[in-house]
């Protein structure tokens, strides 16, 4: 909760190179970040990166996906992002005859390029403050349901009524806990073809083992491209579209780096909630993410054995595998940095300015119980917020056949309200999903994952908070979970996919939605969301006290502190964040370097091993040193760098960008205790990761031979 003062700006940046805190909106840079940037070494202007008038940078930033960021490094298209943003579609391409994921992809000729169904970019093309619309008609005190409904007639007047292109689109979204409100200007790209991809020895190199944390030595990027239609505006796939003309890319730095360089990263971070009351961080680091972590550690240890003994099941779970420990791992982390930093403690201080300023003066008497309310509705909410949270785990996320019956009740439902037709118009969406479940599905590895979780549920949800047909079930199958798991797959007609399958094509949908309701392991999923449902109807009055509690404590913070500046959560809309390569010190007397080199994967070698293979090609460019003009000025081949930019999931793709706007590296990950900074940033040990952008055109170049990309960027030398 430690804010920038503004007028201390210069005295705090121009001596540390610990900088970094913060997710800002680039079109107020002008305005809020430009001359501290500039002190901080960046050459260029606000109007650089952000610009309506000309190309800027923002015009090569692109959502990717809508979930990770990427980057168009070349005239024709060319996009960057993490080989984790496309994972799941490199391993659609992938087969036991052609296994991408484990060989690596590469177009050499643009007709060798992959179309990826359902995968698109966006651009920004302009942002608005839209605030005074949105409001308009809100005064003080207005319940919280006559307040939403106004905002959401405000909210569909402003979109319908901004002027813009017929292929563009509007979003707007809240800021600062909805008391402002931005408008974007978007544009999507929906042919969006596979154009390389590293080998997963390399992409994925340390896999879990080194999956946030520092050192690392990831080369985890791939390549894709936009195709356009002749006119270069958005169009559907088809063969005849060409490769897009951006109004700006990013040239590529052949300098590298050094401690203390600026470093920009510009993104679509996703969610962080950097002002909380310190009452809400505790019981997230005490009691929320332990209970997470439990969840997810008994599916991966069922999972992290089956890829292991076997091939065609590695394929099938690679990218559910990462996607589970990504976060499992993370809470780890970002329980260990808050502890590590008294960051409750710190908090504590702040609250503790916070409440003197609003005794001490009747302007602020509104905000005198804030900070006790919040410590009466996180009491009230602790014991719900367990069960939920470990429900939802165990329904939600990880066992699949329970995902399987959470969709097909959506399904189910439109059946019931609307009939038939309802389903029929959404036929082929369902076909779609059925398709990719059962394709990356295994039977036993579920069975397993089954007898885990539901072990934690019965024996570690509030007694009161168990449904009782899953009480019921585990005793008719003798109170083994094992016995369990195998009576109900046995038994459930949904893992019968040429039947359900079947049904769906013929039309026979009457037939259908009666057979997923009479499914034993649809009912019991159900039933255990629905009395979850039930249970935690309290939590749902909490929640709303809090959000509501949540705007007025932001508006009350930038009122009672008007000598700082304050940024707004994360939301996945584009934001700046900037700071400087930088080491850290983990713990006494360790200090981390910011740079890693082509040795330190060397030294982590070991043949055989899913997570630290090393290609021969790679052994064999090491050895002779074979790095082209990629190496360092000591001759060293570089491969990742640290700095102190504030980013999340959702900056996953972020280019890394030098003071003078070229792109130096790409964002994918933070420093393990680092995670912390969702909630709370510290820049003693808050760190993002990047791969340097001279190991990716080594990677491109030197040892997959596709030279032509390279061809196609714009390589610099900013440095001289």
């Amino acid at each position: 909760m430690k804010r920038v003062l503004l007028s201390l700006v210069l005295a705090v940046f121009v001596s540390p190179i610990f900088a970094g805190e913060g997710m800002w909106l680039p079109l107020l840079l002008q305005q809020l970040n430009e001359a501290e940037m500039q002190s901080m070494g960046m050459k260029m202007t606000a109007e650089d990166i952000y610009s309506v008038n000309k190309g800027s940078l923002k015009d090569a930033i692109v959502h990717f996906g809508g979930f990770c960021t990427g980057e168009v490094i070349s005239n024709q298209g060319l996009v960057l992002t993490n080989h984790h943003c496309g994972y799941r579609r490199i391993q659609s391409h992938s087969t036991l005859e052609n296994n991408y994921l484990e060989d690596g992809f590469w177009a050499y000729t643009q007709d060798q390029e992959l179309p990826n169904k359902g995968l698109f970019v966006t651009f920004i093309v302009k942002i608005e403050e839209v605030t005074e619309q949105i409001l308009e008609g809100y005064e003080e005190g207005m319940n919280d349901d006559i307040r939403q409904a106004l905002i959401d007639r405000n909210l569909a007047k402003a979109k319908q009524n901004y002027a813009r292109e017929s292929y563009q689109d509007v979003l707007i979204r809240p800021f600062f806990k909805g008391n402002q409100y931005y408008l974007f200007v978007t544009e999507r790209y929906d042919d969006i073809r596979l154009v390389g991809a590293p080998p997963s020895s390399i992409g994925k190199f340390g896999a879990d083992t080194d999956n946030w944390v520092w050192p690392r030595h990831t080369g985890d990027f791939s390549l894709f491209r936009i195709y356009a239609g002749p006119d270069n505006k958005p169009a559907a796939y088809s063969p005849d579209n060409v490769p897009f003309k951006p109004r700006h890319h990013l040239p590529v730095s052949l300098d590298g780096v050094e401690e203390g360089d600026f470093t920009l990263v510009f993104g679509f971070p996703g969610r962080t909630n950097e002002y909380l009351p310190a009452v809400a961080v505790e019981m997230q680091v005490d009691v929320l993410n332990p209970i997470k972590i439990g969840v997810r550690e008994a599916a991966l240890e069922v999972m992290d054995a089956e890829m292991r003994n076997d091939p065609a099941v590695k394929i099938k779970y690679a990218s559910k595998q990462a996607g589970i420990a990504n976060y499992w791992k993370k809470w780890i982390g970002q329980s260990q940095g808050i502890q590590k930093t008294n960051g409750v403690a710190k908090i504590r201080e702040m609250e503790a300015s916070f409440q003197e300023r609003v005794d001490a003066s009747s302007d602020f008497i509104a905000y005198r119980s804030i900070l006790k309310d919040y410590k009466t509705l996180y009491q009230k909410m602790e014991p719900w917020a367990k069960t939920r949270d470990l429900v939802g785990e165990v329904t939600g996320r990880n066992i699949e056949l329970f995902r399987l019956s959470n969709y097909l009740s959506r399904y189910v439902g439109m059946y019931e309200s609307s009939g038939a037709k309802a389903l029929e118009a959404r036929k082929a969406t369902l076909q779609n999903y059925l398709a990719s479940f059962y394709k990356n599905y295994e039977v036993e590895v579920d069975k397993k994952v089954f007898a885990n979780l539901m072990k934690l549920y019965l024996e570690e949800v509030d007694a009161k908070h168990i449904d009782p047909k899953a009480v019921e079930q585990y005793t008719k199958a003798g109170k083994d979970y094992n016995k369990w798991s195998d009576a109900l797959y046995g038994q459930s007609l949904l893992l019968n996919q040429e039947k359900i399958r079947s049904l769906l094509d013929k039309g026979e949908l009457s037939q259908l939605i009666s057979a997923i309701m009479d499914d034993p392991a649809y009912q019991l999923c159900r039933s255990i969301v629905a009395y979850n449902s039930e249970v935690l109807a309290p939590i749902k009055v909490i929640q709303e006290q809090i959000n509501r509690l949540d705007r007025q404590y932001m508006k009350a913070l930038i009122e009672v502190f008007p000598e700082q500046t304050f940024y707004p959560d994360a939301n996945s809309t584009m934001r700046i964040t900037y700071g400087q390569v930088a080491s850290y010190e983990k713990q006494d007397a360790l200090k981390y370097m910011p740079v890693t080199y082509l040795e330190g994967i060397m030294e982590k070698y070991k043949p055989g091993d899913y997570e630290f293979d090393v290609p021969q090609k790679l052994i064999d460019l090491y050895q002779s040193k074979d790095y082209g003009p990629y190496a360092d000025k000591n001759g060293k081949l570089p491969i990742c760098f640290i700095g102190s930019n504030h980013t999340t999931n959702g900056n996953s793709g972020s280019p890394a960008i030098d003071a003078y706007g070229n792109l130096i590296g790409l964002n994918f990950d933070r420093a393990w205790e680092g995670t912390m900074s969702d909630l709370y940033y510290d820049a003693s040990i808050c760190r993002n990761i990047m791969v340097d952008a001279r190991y990716i055109l080594f990677v491109i170049d030197k040892y997959a031979g596709a030279t032509r990309l390279v061809e196609e960027m714009t390589l610099v030398h900013p440095k001289g």
